[in-house]
């Protein structure tokens, strides 16, 4: 049974939206929670029966989208019930894909030397670019880094991640130069204009594929990622520069690198003369 979307969501959805507005949530995360009400419509009123016939329009998406948009809605209704919204949860009968796991598949160095070509006269793109190869940024970190948050003489860098933590992440010298001279403002933009993470993404993923490679730029922190793994075996650094909840989440990512991805990022992320 086809079900439309509904483009409004109810005033129990936007009273959820402006909670996470005043209690600062990531600008990407409230992004997609609204994107996910509105595709119910009609989520803070919606009966069980409704849910699960939501639930069956999403089955064209990838078991990760998927799993994300139940996530979204579980949140959502654990929230009514602590506020008294309602007492039930519609979504109890609906089981979570389980998306496959398997090693990450980052850019190779033929494909991030295409890439930087790409983009070598555009400063921003550069600049983000490397920030996701050399640094193992997310997006929306390199779109937020500011300059005093950089401290270039010991080339770290205070950086504010997931829940809005904040982890120390040190530059190699060759990726200080590419941001040098500039020591004011955004780091990326080399103003005090800042781009939304969301439209940092979408920018460098436009300029991958104008580059003729396939990918996005998450596929850049991939690549810092399994270049660091091969090179330092040592998954507890690698979880702290890159942000991960815990090492476990390194290694299922890195760890178990397939000989193949391993061969082709065996050229380092960055060499320090």
């Amino acid at each position: 049974m086809s079900r439309t979307p509904v483009t409004l969501m109810d005033p129990v959805s936007a009273a959820w939206i402006s909670w996470c507005e005043h209690e600062r949530v990531p600008g990407n995360t409230i992004r997609r929670r609204r994107s996910v009400l509105r595709s119910v419509g009609n989520a803070g009123v919606a009966t069980r029966e409704e849910i699960e016939e939501w639930w069956t329009t999403r089955r064209h998406l990838a078991d990760t989208s998927r799993a994300n948009d139940l996530a979204v809605l579980r949140s959502f209704y654990t929230w009514c019930q602590v506020w008294e919204h309602r007492s039930d949860n519609p979504t109890i009968r609906l089981a979570s894909p389980r998306p496959a796991a398997g090693a990450p598949k980052p850019f190779s160095r033929r494909d991030l030397d295409q890439i930087l070509e790409h983009v070598a006269d555009d400063a921003p793109l550069r600049r983000a670019v490397l920030l996701g190869a050399w640094a193992g940024l997310r997006v929306s970190e390199a779109a937020a880094l500011h300059w005093s948050d950089v401290d270039p003489e010991t080339r770290r860098a205070r950086v504010t991640g997931k829940g809005r933590k904040t982890r120390s992440v040190t530059f190699s010298r060759r990726l200080m130069d590419e941001l040098l001279p500039d020591t004011a403002g955004n780091v990326v933009t080399g103003s005090d204009r800042a781009w939304a993470g969301g439209t940092l993404g979408r920018k460098v993923n436009a300029a991958i594929a104008n580059a003729g490679v396939h990918g996005t730029f998450h596929k850049l922190r991939h690549r810092y990622g399994s270049v660091a793994y091969q090179r330092t075996k040592d998954p507890k650094a690698l979880a702290d520069q890159m942000g991960h909840a815990s090492v476990a989440t390194t290694m299922s990512f890195y760890a178990a690198a397939a000989d193949e991805a391993a061969q082709a990022i065996a050229d380092a992320v960055s060499d320090d003369d």
